[in-house]
């Protein structure tokens, strides 16, 4: 039989699927005898219409190595079914290899499987395979489905092929088969997530020409899309029409506007989305409100945050981790650390468990309004809970302790992060070298500068700016010339920053060089 399938598994899945079928040629198959408590000698046409509505990943795998043993050998139709299953865990790899097993055995393929196999090459980004397998098919005289196309249509767009994409579409009437709204809604998708949104109008006038009737998801996915490019005429004269047809929006397209109306800065209209929600019926959900929640923080309005807050928990929407995060650090931000603690104890005896975010956030605000001490004791809760602290968390801390001349306290902090298995990357760094300067340390910072390349860690603006600003401040202008010669080199040119750093330290002539190496 002529093969079918071309071979494009990776080794490590050839491995896996032959030590399977090892196995089993020894009646060691382990998976094949502990299958739901099911005995090994149990007919295969049993297992499958019994329990392969639950199967696992190991249990399907010894089916089907169950059924290529089975003689008289079971029909493609069987076949197809275990393979669904597992296509349906995202073994699409697996699922390729094992339908060019069957096809060793002569097995002859029908529309189902076909479609099975193109779904698993356009999830696996193999394109060219699932054109390659959609012509043969063609060849031998199958007629595609709605469901064939649909999944050659998934995976253009996945893979931002969107030409191919309405191409396809286009070519569908050719094959005796009608786009419908579903088709069409995967390429609208697909364009709107591109920013291509004059194609997916197009597509959208084209449908409509055409006769087939735009639905909910339809408007959803191209308003949604509008309003994010901010275009809002447009977006605006697709809902009247959408409300002319008593089409009636879901919770998922008042959600992702007002997420929208919330990133453009638009509160008002946030709110009014929202109480129109309330009006037409509509319960908002968790992202409604986190969304709200989230806008207000951003713009200090931390009563209507507050109150929107106290609206959810009142309609029976329960706060999450990210509810609690977002308005913490509203509070944070604002200045008001203790009142982001109560929200924590609030949070904690609510059952939630705050994450490295949260304490993270509380550890910044009490720092930022000079308590260190506090700052520790969230540390060491953090620490007490089972959360483990982050490169962040320790940023934050050796700030406090740079900023509060603690520097020796912060040098053995670092020490530590070194010998630890923290990455310790170029921010860290840059806090330490910039504290050291601040601390009249300049040539202890100048010596780890220095050994940064030789760690490995790769230099940025900021560390060559906070070098160069405390070499000039302690008077070392040699270092601090060939230092602004190097930072050119690398691709950074000089910051306002260091030209009043030169000038104020007199180095007018350093000055006057750095202006004339950014204008060459």
């Amino acid at each position: 039989m002529q093969r079918l399938i071309p071979i494009a598994s990776s080794s490590s899945v050839k491995g896996f699927v032959r030590r399977h079928l090892l196995l089993l040629e020894r009646g060691n198959n382990p998976e094949s005898r502990s299958f739901s408590g099911a005995s090994h000698h149990h007919h295969y046409r049993e297992r499958l219409r019994s329990e392969l509505h639950c199967i696992k990943f190991d249990d399907a795998f010894s089916l089907f190595c169950e059924m290529l043993q089975s003689r008289p050998i079971p029909s493609i139709v069987d076949f197809t079914r275990v393979l669904t299953a597992i296509a349906k865990m995202n073994k699409f790899d697996i699922v390729i290899y094992l339908f060019h097993k069957m096809e060793n055995l002569g097995i002859s393929h029908d529309l189902y499987s076909f479609t099975i196999l193109i779904h698993c090459f356009c999830r696996c980004s193999r394109f060219s395979l699932a054109l390659a397998l959609f012509g043969k098919m063609m060849k031998l005289g199958f007629q595609p489905s709605i469901v064939t196309l649909g999944s050659l249509l998934n995976g253009f767009c996945q893979g931002n092929r969107f030409q191919e994409a309405v191409s396809l579409v286009d070519s569908m009437a050719a094959l005796g088969l009608e786009p419908n709204v579903v088709i069409y809604n995967t390429v609208i998708n697909g364009l709107c997530k591109n920013r291509d949104l004059n194609n997916a109008l197009e597509i959208f006038y084209g449908m409509e020409k055409k006769g087939i009737v735009a639905d909910a998801v339809t408007y959803n996915t191209l308003i949604s899309g509008l309003c994010n490019s901010g275009r809002w005429t447009d977006a605006a004269r697709l809902l009247r029409d959408m409300v002319k047809r008593n089409i009636d929006p879901n919770v998922i397209f008042f959600t992702a506007l007002i997420d929208t109306f919330v990133k453009e800065g638009n509160l008002l209209e946030a709110k009014n989305l929202y109480k129109e929600m309330i009006r037409r019926s509509v319960h908002p959900n968790i992202f409604t409100y986190n969304s709200l929640i989230n806008g207000f923080c951003i713009h200090g309005r931390l009563g209507d945050a507050k109150h929107m807050f106290d609206l959810m928990v009142s309609k029976g929407c329960f706060p999450d981790v990210v509810t609690y995060n977002t308005l913490i650090t509203g509070f944070c931000k604002s200045k008001r650390v203790e009142d982001g603690m109560k929200l924590f104890c609030e949070m904690t005896h609510q059952g939630l468990v705050g994450d490295a975010f949260t304490y993270n956030t509380l550890i910044h605000g009490y720092c930022q309004a000079g308590k260190l001490n506090v700052a520790q004791k969230v540390f060491n809760r953090m620490v007490d809970c089972g959360v483990p602290p982050d490169i962040v968390t320790y940023n934050i801390l050796l700030d406090c302790l740079c900023n509060n001349g603690k520097i020796e306290k912060a040098l053995v902090m670092v020490e530590d992060l070194q010998k630890s298995q923290m990455d310790v990357d170029i921010i860290t760094y840059n806090i330490i070298i910039q504290g050291m300067c601040r601390n009249d340390k300049v040539k202890e910072a100048w010596c780890l500068f220095r050994s940064l390349t030789r760690k490995g860690v790769k230099l940025d603006a900021i560390a060559y700016i906070t070098m160069i600003s405390g070499l000039c401040r302690n008077g070392l202008r040699r270092e601090a010339d060939k230092l602004c010669r190097r930072m050119k080199e690398d691709g950074f040119m000089p910051s306002e920053r260091i030209y009043d750093e030169t000038l104020r330290n007199h180095y007018t002539s350093l000055s006057a060089e750095l202006i004339k190496a950014v204008h060459e």
